[in-house]
């Protein structure tokens, strides 16, 4: 069971142990830069996405069992539970993964003042803050959240947990959408775009990853766009993988404890039948293993490469240790594909969407042409079912409902306990505040 009480069990042992040793100075002790991070020693444990509901192609449904329909999605799976502890020095260390973050943000700014400002940034005595790379930030998002409608004036359920990190939402009485809370990376897009140069960031008002526009005037009155920035600290090799040929059709990263096969699906298909392929892979003791299961969001978007692009390297954005298949695009380009995760972009409709991460080009159509508006490797989400289209979104974000699989195993992860999943589906999450909350 997902839940805050289960994250407060799980480091338990670890802080009684630590008072023991060090007495009443642990919080001085514990330094996010020699934490040890929960998971057998992995540099890069990936952290569980915290869904905690099933559903269908449209809405929440109660858990399915083994051979059935919608078998196998993220909420059925256990990983690696977030374990936060709260400093209370206005930071707060994750020890799953080793990061110490600034509890707070520093308001909207632009890319580059953002990455001066982490030069002379200081926080609880520590002056080695950095603007986290994409894999790092997007390992604080929460998909207990609900996607936004851009035109709604109000929200709180944001994609990260409030209970611990301060959060806005886009201010609307300035002028701003409320899905306007883009938080800045370091990670620049390596591929070209009619926006000139991107920054993946993560939106953790609508839960995505996009590429966003930096140096050039996309913001409201015609300035640079200005982002939400939120510093960290520690374990340098996060979001670096480590990856070894097994010599079988299987490829295991040692830096996640995830192994995934060197083939991906070969084909399209849509949320369900993605689902049902897992299951029949399974039951061909596929490359000699039966425990196969579709990626969780955060799981596929590890292994994005951010340095392999379309443009910059001719390839997808992944290591050339796997096979990916080629497409041809909306625009008659060579691309790759989209590739759905077992977790539903969940809103106030419902779960009619699940989210994809794209190694090719992340296509949109906008002013009468298709064009890569959010960048190789951004993470969005399709309809489970319907028809190809395209003007989803502000960027007329391409829809393609058959999108490709790519299926993972290890890492730590279990089968969740059914019965807790039916008793935590109508949990509510603890309402967003503001930063004076």
């Amino acid at each position: 069971m997902k839940t805050m009480t289960k994250r407060l069990i799980g480091i338990a042992p670890m802080v009684a142990l630590a008072m023991l040793l060090v007495g009443c100075d642990f919080l001085g002790w514990f330094d996010a830069g020699d934490a040890i991070a929960a998971t057998n020693g992995l540099a890069y444990p990936v952290v569980d996405t915290g869904q905690e509901k099933t559903y269908n192609n449209t809405s929440q449904i109660s858990p399915p069992s083994e051979g059935q329909a919608f078998y196998g999605q993220d909420a059925q799976f256990d990983g690696n539970q977030p374990r936060y502890v709260d400093n209370g020095d206005g930071t707060v260390t994750d020890l799953v993964t080793g990061l110490m973050w600034q509890q707070g943000y520093n308001g909207k700014m632009t890319y580059s003042e953002a990455v001066a400002m982490a030069d002379d940034f200081e926080l609880a005595s520590y002056a080695d803050w950095r603007l986290p790379t994409i894999k790092e930030l997007y390992s604080l998002i929460d998909f207990s959240g609900e996607d936004v409608s851009p035109m709604s004036n109000s929200a709180n359920n944001p994609f990260i947990d409030t209970a611990y990190f301060e959060f806005a939402y886009g201010d609307t009485s300035a002028g701003e959408r409320v899905i306007d809370s883009q938080w800045a990376t370091r990670t620049l897009y390596a591929g070209s775009s009619n926006f000139g140069q991107l920054m993946f960031g993560v939106n953790f008002a609508d839960g995505r990853i996009k590429g966003y526009p930096v140096g050039t005037t996309m913001g409201p009155g015609g300035q640079e766009k200005t982002y939400f920035v939120r510093y960290v600290r520690g374990n340098p090799s996060y979001g670096e993988n480590d990856f070894f040929d097994n010599g079988d059709g299987t490829i295991s990263d040692l830096a996640t404890g995830l192994m995934w096969p060197r083939d991906d699906s070969g084909t399209g298909m849509n949320w369900e039948e993605a689902l049902a392929y897992v299951q029949d892979l399974n039951e061909q003791n596929y490359l000699g293993y039966s425990d196969w299961r579709l990626p969780d969001a955060k799981e596929l978007q590890s292994i994005v490469d951010y340095t392999r692009s379309p443009d910059a390297t001719n390839s997808a954005a992944i290591d050339p240790v796997f096979n990916v298949t080629a497409i041809t695009n909306e625009a008659g380009q060579k691309d790759w594909g989209f590739y759905w995760t077992d977790t539903t972009h969940a809103s106030a409709r419902g779960g009619q969407a699940a989210v994809y991460v794209a190694f090719g080009r992340g296509l949109g159509y906008m002013n009468g042409r298709f064009a890569d508006v959010h960048g190789a490797g951004c993470q969005r989400s399709d309809p489970k079912i319907g028809e190809p289209s395209y003007g989803w979104a502000p960027q007329g974000d391409v829809s393609r409902i058959d999108n490709f699989v790519r299926v993972v195993r290890g890492g730590g992860v279990e089968l969740a306990d059914l019965a807790a999943i039916s008793d935590t589906q109508s949990a509510a999450r603890t309402p967003a505040c503001a930063p004076s909350c």
